[in-house]
């Protein structure tokens, strides 16, 4: 067998079966280092039918999230990070490999951009034209930056998230007792369930896709389901009552059971949702049609289906409102799905805050957010290691010890294990450098990925989720991950990618994703120091330059030079 055939087994072994892709694990390499190794096994943990949601159609999550743009690409770019150099860099154009530089070793090994367009042009009807003639994908946060990591990867900052609502309008972090109201049981949506049980609530969870609520009974995110909106109510009801935790999925439409809820006065302490509203073509079922329905509809006539489903999120909208003005505390968690209702004609859509301005900017000021890691052994024992060092390293921050002692029991791994912590400036150097050492002894048995969601404090820019309400105005200007991009590059990070409309859909965001190698050797630890300081240190200085004072004190704390507000 020659080279060139070698290399093509291999990638036919890697993805040639799109419906059994499943990263390498272990010590061994495939590609020529750890750092083109790393891309290639995230790349493929990102499509492991544990992980992806349509992994036949290379759609991770989010709707349409993809990793690649189609199997011709996704073979090239397997094929190219098999034989990448050590001062070589990919660049890969919206899920395609179109070039590779030589460069030098300290440049990102990948460079990625995902559905950038001209800002005139950046319509979702553009968007679709373009991508039905094949010349973009949509990359959502962390499908094509290939650092998703599951459900998991927004379980800590839900579980944050509602730990903070309660603080804010209870007094305490702790919800027993108390009811959550939400929808969307997806690849970002279905972390909610057990994120609020690990605060202590009871939560009612509406699904329309049948397929969605037996994932997330099978992976132990949620707890019990039913088709009945009366046994799903007294479920919950029960369960709060008795101060106890319980997650419930409700097989419905949220566009038909959330006005129902108003109309009957039933309550819930907190209200959200977590449909892929975002992407109303791929990401919300209109009302009257099941998911198979649905499917054809979309496929006949996509014009239809966005109308209709448009039409029911607004009839969704109307009924959170009315159980706003009821006293329900309600907020928005970053799908767009006010943004939707307002363009159909639902005024005060706004009505509501979005979960960043209400619970989340002050942990963003002091560049506090979602970071992660994977064990690229694929040996759960090094999760469980990391586990351990992190919380010694960090005794003073309750809800990450609290995070610790409940998720190993608590978190199915999807895929290579894998694990969020949400840390901030200072303290996510600590930790990659910690992180390192273990590997570098022995005690993690492979190198280790350290990243984060692209729903950071410093890399990304969307007025309708992260920069919301924003002190000074600046919601719109997307000068500042464009430079947490360029800094990260210049830093070190293996791989590096800035994308648009991730989130909450085309011509709303851009955002920017890094990854960074922990191999065990001195330049990792060089790497790792610089990186996990620049890439937090900017969501600091972006807010200090914002005028915020935890921001302001965070800057000063950790002696970030910010030139324009010296004093």
């Amino acid at each position: 067998m020659t080279g060139v055939e070698t290399v093509d087994a291999l990638v036919e072994q890697l993805c040639g079966d799109l419906s059994r892709i499943r990263a390498p694990r272990g010590s061994d390499l495939r590609a020529r280092s750890w750092q083109t190794e790393a891309p290639l096994r995230m790349l493929l943990n990102n499509l492991d039918p544990e992980v992806a949601e349509h992994p036949e159609r290379l759609v991770v999550y989010g709707g349409s999230g993809r990793a690649a743009r189609n199997p011709d690409a996704l073979r090239a770019i397997v094929r190219t990070l098999l034989r990448l150099a050590a001062d070589e860099t990919l660049l890969v154009q919206s899920g395609k490999p179109v070039g590779v530089f030589r460069t030098t070793e300290w440049a990102p090994r990948v460079l990625i951009a995902n559905s950038l367009l001209v800002p005139k042009w950046a319509t979702w009807d553009e968007f679709r034209r373009l991508e039905a003639a094949g010349l973009t994908m949509f990359g959502q946060m962390t499908a094509g930056s290939w650092i998703y990591i599951g459900t998991q990867g927004i379980l800590q900052g839900t579980y944050q998230t509602f730990a903070a609502a309660g603080e804010t309008h209870f007094g305490a972090p702790d919800l027993s007792g108390r009811t959550i109201l939400t929808a969307g049981l997806g690849g970002m949506g279905g972390a909610q369930p057990l994120a609020a049980t690990m605060a202590g609530a009871a939560i009612l969870c509406v699904e329309v896709d049948p397929s969605r609520i037996e994932r997330r009974l099978d992976t132990r995110y949620l707890d019990e389901s039913t088709d009945s909106l009366d046994d799903a109510l007294d479920r919950v009801r029960t369960a709060a009552a008795q101060g106890r935790a319980l997650s419930v999925g409700l097989l419905a439409n949220a566009a038909d059971v959330v006005p129902e809820l108003a109309r009957r006065g039933e309550l819930f302490d907190l209200v959200t949702d977590q449909t892929a509203a975002h992407d109303p073509l791929t990401g919300y079922v209109p009302q009257g049609l099941d998911v198979e329905e649905a499917a054809v509809l979309r496929e006949s006539d996509p014009v239809e289906y966005v109308r209709r489903a448009r039409a029911s999120i607004a009839v969704h909208v109307r009924g959170l409102l009315e159980l706003l003005r009821a006293g329900c505390h309600v907020f928005d968690y970053g799908n767009n799905l006010r943004g939707e209702a307002e363009q159909e004609g639902v005024s005060d859509a706004f009505s509501y805050p979005g979960f960043v301005p209400a619970y989340i900017r002050p942990l963003f000021c002091r560049g506090i957010g979602p970071f992660r890691w994977a064990a690229l052994s694929g040996d759960p024992a090094d999760i469980a290691a990391i586990d351990t060092r992190l919380g010694k390293l960090f005794p003073e921050d309750l809800l990450l010890q609290r995070w610790l002692e409940l998720a190993p029991g608590r978190v199915a791994f999807q895929g290579l294990p894998a694990r969020i912590c949400w840390l901030g400036y200072g303290d996510r150097a600590k930790a990659g450098l910690a992180i390192n050492e273990l590997v570098a002894s022995g005690v993690v048995a492979a190198p280790v990925v350290i990243g984060r969601d692209h729903l950071d404090a410093g890399s990304v820019a969307s007025p309708y989720r992260e920069t919301e309400a924003m002190r000074d105005g600046s919601d719109a200007i997307a000068d500042w991950p464009i430079l947490n991009a360029l800094l990260n590059v210049a830093a070190g990070a293996t791989w590096v990618s800035v994308h648009h409309g991730g989130g909450v859909g085309i011509g709303n965001s851009i955002h920017a994703g890094m990854v960074v190698v922990a191999d065990g050797t001195d330049a990792a630890a060089e790497r790792l120091e610089r990186v996990l300081t620049t890439d937090p240190g900017t969501g600091v200085m972006r807010h200090a330059d914002a005028g915020y004072d935890e921001a302001l004190e965070a800057a000063h704390a950790g002696g970030l030079d910010l030139p324009s507000l010296e004093r």
